[in-house]
């Protein structure tokens, strides 16, 4: 069965709980509304920021909001979602968006990646902000990196906003006493949780009305049974909501009902 046979039969103008929503689409749950807000609030103040959740919470999405309600003409943003990239890989990454050439040796690269995101303050009044995606992974080396480039005038005044962005580890780690000196500057440290059964039955409305359903297309047994396996985490609720639909039209049904939905957790959890 292709998934392309559920927008007729449901009456979809799209289908729903795809990933592409453009951020004033994005459904406003408690934790992502306040996590915006709390990333907002940190790049206003050019502050380092860390922010959590597991896998699927919504830290990428709430960032993407955040960073779409800033004023273009004075934000410049830096996004880097690969933090595998060696020893250089920060600074060459920073200056590399900032359209310059990384000096060949590292003990130059460090004046060099302050000299740029000072220049973009103050000759062009930018704020830059630095999302470091995936900063779990980060290398002891480039948290080191980091730690000397919060450095500089971090203590009186900076040039920059920087969010760490990751799974719960990422905490973890700074804590440990080696990263002590770099926990001390963290301004805002946000773990975003999932949904309640309000939120997530909410949300799965939210979802289907995009696509073109305003009525009642899930029974509250089955939102009941898709939250509490999700966790209310939206990327679990997508998925299962996704097979909820399935299963209910391979069964022919016109709503999706409970068993519809333990079906789609049992293809979902054994995947």
């Amino acid at each position: 069965m292709s998934l392309s046979q559920l927008q007729p039969h449901y009456g979809f103008t799209k289908m729903p709980f795809g990933r592409a929503l453009a951020p004033q689409m994005l459904h406003r749950h408690a934790s992502h509304a306040e996590a915006v807000a709390r990333i907002s609030w940190c790049i206003s103040e050019r502050a380092l920021g860390v922010v959590t959740g597991e896998v699927g919470a919504g830290k990428t999405v709430a960032i993407r909001a955040a960073l779409a309600g800033l004023d273009a003409s004075r934000h410049t943003t830096i996004y880097l979602g690969n933090p595998a990239v060696g020893g250089r890989g920060l600074y060459s990454g920073i200056i590399t968006a900032l359209g310059g050439t990384p000096r060949f040796h590292k003990a130059a690269l460090i004046p060099q990646t302050s000299e740029m995101l000072a220049a973009e303050e103050h000759e062009r009044g930018r704020t830059v902000v630095l999302v470091l995606d995936e900063a779990h992974l980060l290398g002891i080396d480039q948290l080191e990196e980091l730690r000397l480039l919060t450095n500089a005038d971090m203590d009186s005044h900076s040039p920059f906003a920087c969010l760490l962005v990751g799974q719960p580890t990422l905490r973890r780690r700074i804590k440990l006493g080696t990263f002590a000196a770099l926990d001390q500057r963290i301004a805002l440290r946000y773990s975003l949780t999932g949904m309640s059964e309000t939120e997530t039955k909410s949300y799965l409305t939210h979802h289907l009305k995009l696509a073109g359903r305003s009525d009642t297309l899930f029974s509250d047994d089955a939102v009941a049974l898709i939250h509490q396996v999700s966790r209310g985490i939206p990327r679990a609720v997508n998925n299962l909501a996704v097979q909820a639909l399935v299963a209910a039209f391979a069964t022919n049904k016109t709503i999706v009902d409970e068993s519809s939905a333990r079906a789609a957790v049992t293809e979902v959890t054994t995947e």
